[in-house]
């Protein structure tokens, strides 16, 4: 088998409910031309990926991967894995297209084979809890109110995005804790939007209401700084969600000391190859590996490796609209479709 051809065709992603992710950051986007990759076979099978950024993909295809694609075997995920980043050192390409290639043949080779993706990575479990992680809403009574919603539709924890306040935001994490109880877990994102003093003042306050992480209070340009925050605070750091290079970035975390959990996730690292590489990585050191994002493919990814805890469901608006892949007790059950179970017929448009 060889590939034949790699294509991207452009899809329409309907303008989002408007939302932000901390004060003066935009989070929600227009309308936008989205691509779904395909990477075509000469036995007629094709792997896919979709990604929101189509025309940006388009370029990418075009002036560097198709040339280096075809006529390759799609089986050799490895060896292709390392060929987009040794093009990645002269285009560095955006992080959410290094992992797309990579992505499709997975699904190719599982849609060859009439298994799920998650199986052939190494199926752990075919079930895992969804948190709920917010987007940034107008006060702390706001908060409680989305708060009270997702428990009535069955998530099982609840992640902050706040305001990038370090004192407003922790009164909010200490009043969602007084709200809910010591029997929810609760976990804050920074959304990097602190300095070490703030990202410290802000730690100790979600230390004290028993939070079970806490995430990228800082921009992960600097592995020091992140170091230093260990030293000063209790609760457990999530680290290295936007940084670039994968298994090899996250290292670089892992041996600084800082780290409990570090991020993974197909979008970010490098496809399936570049997250799992995260979370053997993670795992030798008996740390977590927390999937970031939502989608089929990160679905795939939670029920593949061992070390991860939750499925991060998105909730946007309020009222609270539960993501289609939670069940009514706050699950999200293992795809059956060979594959990742990504097709045109699921696009949005």
């Amino acid at each position: 088998m060889k590939i034949a051809d790699v294509v991207v065709d452009r899809v329409r992603f309907p303008a989002q409910p408007s939302f932000v992710w901390r004060a003066g950051l935009p989070g929600s986007e227009p309308e936008l031309v989205g691509g779904l990759l395909r990477v075509l076979t000469d036995e007629g099978v094709e792997g896919v990926a979709l990604t929101r950024r189509g025309v940006i993909l388009e370029d990418i295809v075009e002036r560097r991967l198709r040339g280096e694609l075809v006529g390759q075997d799609p089986l050799q995920r490895e060896w292709l894995w390392h060929r987009v980043w040794e093009l990645d050192r002269i285009e560095e390409m955006p992080i959410y297209v290094l992992g797309l290639v990579d992505i499709a043949l997975w699904d190719l080779a599982g849609k060859m084979l009439g298994v799920p993706t998650y199986q052939l990575l190494g199926g752990f479990r075919t079930k895992i809890p969804a948190y709920a992680s917010t987007v940034t809403f107008s006060s702390v009574a706001e908060y409680l109110e989305v708060a009270d919603q997702c428990a009535e539709l069955g998530y099982r924890a609840i992640k902050l995005h706040a305001w990038g306040d370090a004192r407003r935001d922790a009164e909010l994490a200490q009043s969602l804790r007084g709200h809910v109880g010591s029997g929810v877990d609760l976990m804050y994102d920074g959304s990097a939007g602190f300095d070490l003093p703030d990202a410290v003042y802000l730690g100790r306050a979600l230390s004290e209401a028993g939070y079970l992480w806490y995430e990228e209070p800082i921009r992960e340009f600097s592995v020091t700084s992140y170091r230093w925050l260990a030293e000063r605070v209790e609760v457990p750091l999530l680290v290295a969600e936007t940084s670039d290079g994968a298994h090899m970035n996250t290292a670089d975390f892992i041996a600084s000391g800082c780290a409990s959990f570090v991020r993974t996730s197909t979008a970010l690292k490098g496809g399936f190859t570049g997250a799992m590489r995260i979370a053997h990585t993670a795992d030798s050191f008996r740390l977590r590996a927390e999937v970031h994002g939502g989608g089929l493919p990160n679905v795939h990814l939670c029920m593949a490796i061992p070390n991860t805890t939750y499925y991060e469901s998105l909730v946007y608006t309020n009222p609270v609209v539960r993501e289609d892949l939670v069940d009514s007790d706050g699950m999200v059950h293992a795809p059956v479709a060979p594959g990742t179970g990504v097709s045109a017929k699921d696009l949005p448009g």
